[in-house]
């Protein structure tokens, strides 16, 4: 590879994640008008899709260790977001629901993460962003990423023992 070809795939994968940090850490600022952090915005989002999952699914799913999964629910289900029902086809579980204060919880997530792409992108035309989440979404899948799910639950730490 020559040496422009290299400097020019170096200079992508660092905006690449200069804008991946800055969008990130702007979601987080956004969400935290609503006492929220992106691992309980993307848990309320899983439920509003996979309504009545388990625990142990929930977890596979997001890729995060199940301790820390349990801590994170325990908070939503203490602020009325999120609630445990006997899960009716094996009683050794919980099934996960979103509560009336979840779904609007939600649905204020759909604002701000709305909001925030608009002030991410005011830069792109329409076309230009559907472009641009055209070929996200490509490498995206490419590096074998879950759609709807940020990688970032991986790298998240077991609940410490009290």
């Amino acid at each position: 590879m020559d040496e422009g070809k290299r400097k020019g795939s170096a200079q992508l994968a660092f905006l690449l994640a200069q804008v991946g940090g800055h969008a990130a850490s702007q979601f987080t600022v956004r969400l935290a008008a609503l006492e929220l952090t992106p691992p309980d915005a993307g848990i309320l989002r899983m439920l509003g899709i996979s309504a009545g999952i388990s625990q142990q699914e929930l977890s596979a799913k997001l890729a995060i260790h199940p301790s820390r999964l349990v801590a994170i629910l325990d908070a939503l289900e203490r602020r009325g977001f999120v609630e445990r029902k006997p899960n009716p086809g094996d009683r050794r579980q919980y099934a996960l629901h979103l509560t009336a204060s979840g779904r609007k919880a939600l649905d204020d997530i759909g604002v701000i993460g709305h909001r925030h792409a608009e002030a991410l992108c005011a830069a792109l035309n329409p076309g230009e962003r559907e472009k641009l989440t055209e070929l996200l979404l490509k490498i995206a899948n490419e590096q074998g990423l879950t759609p709807g799910v940020h990688p970032g639950y991986r790298q998240m730490k077991p609940a410490k023992k009290r």
